[in-house]
């Protein structure tokens, strides 16, 4: 059901030596590249009317407008069960307090006497934010997404989901009534490379509905051809990353629950059949126990043919057998997984040593499915290893921070000389020239 790597005995390697080590699932954006790059086109030079004939070629739905009624929308909040109401709005509310404590503020620096700069954040202006409608429904990301980019100011949030057959070609009704909760009105049936390449070029008003005008910004995780497409239109929009399949690794000891962790492993591997689970133990006892506990919650558990089973066989899914933890934390270091949990009997501890990982989960009671919802972090990560060189999403994704630069004549000529001296070692003399005008063209001497 799942396989095993055992690295116990001798030393670890090194960086990308122990990487190559590890599982991970194959994602090659770049052979993507080339079937997304014609959409994209298509999509620049035909607009909406592409973005339908992909959708009719894909999704299975011929649409007569990309954009959702108002009434859609409010008709979904209305209809939606009151259980599921009550969790979305409290997903928000902590989502809120989460993110809205990571909101920057200006800050100003003398440098010296008259001289001073200033940091300011200032959002984008618009931002596309897309939600995966394929093997499972997705309102949560709604919330992931929409919820930092109004903390951290955005005007302009549109949202785009897939088109569904079974729901009259709009997206899932739970992702509109998650929209109506936060007041987003802007939202299009429209998935895949298709969806991004309509937020990176726009598309024209017509008499009948307004154009979808084009985003600074994409954000939201997606198939590999979201991603191929994120990875095309990069430069003409920003974008937050380029979402891989998910991923749990499981750092833990002999003191862990086998169900606990079991549960964990599963719960990732439902999404999807590239998804990754992988547990990193010291204690053969402990990964016997799992693999019991794997084969018995498996057999009751739903979407295992398709999603569950293939998971946990593939060549991304293992239980890593180490020395101990310290090597332990070496391997997870290297892994960068999107999601980490720590089940050890000084987890917290462990916890503060990671370096690499996109979340980290804290002892039994913080499992990632709390994350995914109600934690009030937000679940939109770096896969892929990616995490020892970005962030999650969060408030930052959505500001700019720009320098605000105010110097006195007085404090120029304090520093003119060296700004000339610079320009000139990098034979660059007109630079020199511009402080130089400034002063008669003589450098004033230094204070």
């Amino acid at each position: 059901m799942i396989s095993r790597i055992d690295l116990r005995g001798d030393a670890l390697p090194e960086g990308s030596a122990l990487r190559d080590l590890l599982p991970r699932a194959e994602f090659d954006v770049e052979a993507a590249l080339e079937k997304v790059r014609p959409i994209c086109e298509d999509v620049r030079h035909h607009g909406a009317a592409a973005v339908i004939d992909y959708g009719e070629k894909f999704d299975g739905v011929r649409l007569e407008r990309l954009r959702v009624p108002a009434e859609a929308i409010a008709r979904a909040l209305a209809e939606l069960d009151p259980a599921v109401r009550a969790a979305l709005e409290e997903s928000i509310r902590r989502a809120r307090l989460v993110h809205r404590d990571q909101r920057r503020t200006t800050h100003t620096t003398q440098v010296v006497p008259g001289g001073t700069v200033t940091e300011k954040w200032i959002p984008v202006d618009r931002v596309g934010l897309y939600v995966p409608g394929g093997r499972a429904v997705y309102p949560s990301s709604v919330v992931m997404n929409v919820v930092p980019a109004q903390e951290a100011g955005v005007e302009g949030i549109a949202v785009s989901s897939p088109p569904q057959k079974e729901f009259g070609g709009l997206p899932h009704p739970t992702i509109l009534a998650a929209c109506a909760l936060l007041g987003v009105d802007e939202v299009y049936a429209a998935g895949g490379a298709q969806a991004i390449a309509m937020f990176a070029y726009g598309t024209a008003s017509t008499a009948d509905e307004p154009g979808c005008e084009p985003v600074n910004l994409v954000t939201g995780p997606g198939n590999i051809f979201v991603a191929a497409a994120k990875r095309l239109l990069k430069g003409r929009i920003g974008i937050d990353a380029e979402a891989g399949p998910t991923e749990i690794a499981v750092l833990a000891d002999s003191t862990a629950d086998p169900v606990h962790v079991a549960a964990d492993l599963i719960s990732q591997a439902e999404h999807d059949p590239m998804a990754a689970s992988v547990l990193v133990t010291d204690s053969p006892e402990l990964a016997e126990a799992v693999e019991a506990e794997l084969k018995a919650q498996v057999a009751v558990a739903r979407h295992v043919e398709d999603r569950i089973a293939p998971a946990l066989a593939g060549k991304q899914s293992a239980i890593v057998l180490v020395t101990d933890l310290e090597d332990g934390l070496k391997v997870v270091d290297a892994y960068g997984a999107e999601h980490l949990e720590i089940q050890t009997a000084d987890a917290a501890a462990l916890a503060d040593r990671v370096r690499n990982a996109g979340a980290v989960f804290v002892g039994p009671w913080a499992p990632v499915s709390l994350g995914d919802y109600c934690a009030g972090s937000n679940h939109v990560l770096p896969t892929g290893g990616c995490a020892c060189h970005s962030s999650g999403l969060s408030v930052q994704s959505f500001l700019r921070g720009v320098h605000i630069v105010d110097y006195t004549r007085d404090a120029l000529a304090d520093v003119a000389h060296h700004v000339v001296t610079l320009a000139e070692a990098e034979d660059l003399p007109a630079h020199g020239a511009a402080i130089k005008a400034r002063f008669g063209w003589k450098v004033p001497e230094s204070k």
